[in-house]
């Protein structure tokens, strides 16, 4: 019998449940959704995770839409799934915890004594740990970018490899290989010698039908490949970013974009424009370094100096 929660499944059964992590305002007991997918033949555990934060909703699209094609029956090993991570964000349609204001992916490892969020991140992290495998589902909630998956760990750490190897599986055609900000489960969960990775499907905010197409086929791939489930991963050639430029506005209007999402640009290549509200252009940015136009901001108006955009730079493929 394997539990995550109230949720325990026998080998071949698939069972649902809460993982409590404390009580609302009114005392009731506040449970995140979990789900044990308990293979009929031993083998490793994967952790799957969405909804870290409140507004990003492909993950869980991803989930509702793999699992169901998931057999207990035909699975070697283990998945311990939570469907929402930030179930406070989730219910007020936030991106952060409304209890206490925090990003919950920046909390990691948590506290089970802690803050509300720290207290999230504690339950969550204690299954993580319980794994062979870690896959952190995102989306860019307020932004426009490619389907790409992330490695936070940093290159000189002892599992970064590894990671890299799971990012190269789950395939979205793009990774950006950059160490993340202190409290990210893709930066904490390798120091446990967990291979965690944080894919971010696409940017909508709530739901988009095609980056959630491409988290279920990169799930699958890392089932196959990683050997859950019988059959060949889909692999090829994923262009990795080592860089990331971020680019601001020199003025304010609104903006027109230069590039494509996606699109290979070059250094001084014009990036957008920036106008005022009768077309005119007051300002033209251009690329610093070569690379791939990766990231914009979803509404055109800007003030001066609030941010555009994003390159991927120091381009290599892995």
């Amino acid at each position: 019998m394997t539990s995550l929660g109230t949720a325990e499944a026998a080998p071949g059964e698939l069972a649902t449940g809460r993982l409590a992590v404390g009580e609302a305002r009114d005392g009731s007991t506040v449970g995140l959704p979990v789900a044990v997918v308990n293979g009929a033949r031993e083998g490793d555990t994967l952790y799957l995770q969405a909804v870290s934060d409140g507004d990003e909703l492909n993950g869980v699209g991803v989930l509702g839409r793999a699992l169901p094609e998931i057999d207990p029956a035909e699975l070697r090993g283990t998945i311990l799934v939570v469907g929402i991570v930030n179930v406070y964000g989730y219910l007020t349609a936030e991106h952060r915890n409304p209890i206490d204001d925090t990003k919950i992916n920046r909390a990691y490892p948590g506290d089970e004594t802690g803050t509300s969020s720290e207290r999230i991140a504690a339950a969550t992290f204690e299954a993580a740990t319980r794994a062979d495998l870690a896959i952190d589902l995102h989306q860019g909630s307020t932004s426009r970018m490619i389907e790409e998956v992330r490695v936070r760990c940093g290159k000189r750490h002892a599992r970064h490899d590894d990671c890299l190897e799971l990012a190269r599986v789950f395939g979205c055609g793009h990774v950006l290989d950059r160490k993340g900000p202190d409290g990210q489960l893709a930066r904490v969960a390798p120091d446990e010698g967990i291979p965690t990775i944080d894919p971010e499907l696409g940017a909508a905010v709530g739901w988009d039908d095609d980056s959630i197409q491409a988290g279920v086929e990169g799930l699958f791939n890392v089932l196959r490949h990683y050997d859950f489930l019988a059959g060949d991963a889909t692999l090829a050639p994923q262009t990795r970013a080592s860089g990331f430029e971020q680019y601001g506005s020199p003025a304010g209007g609104l903006v027109h974009f230069r590039a494509d999402l996606g699109e290979h640009v070059a250094a001084d290549q014009p990036l957008f424009d920036v106008c005022d509200v009768f077309g005119e252009t007051k300002a033209t940015v251009r690329a610093d370094s070569d690379g791939v136009f990766w990231r914009t901001r979803r509404l055109p108006s800007v003030a001066t100096g609030e941010y555009v955009c994003s390159v991927g730079t120091d381009l290599d493929t892995v």
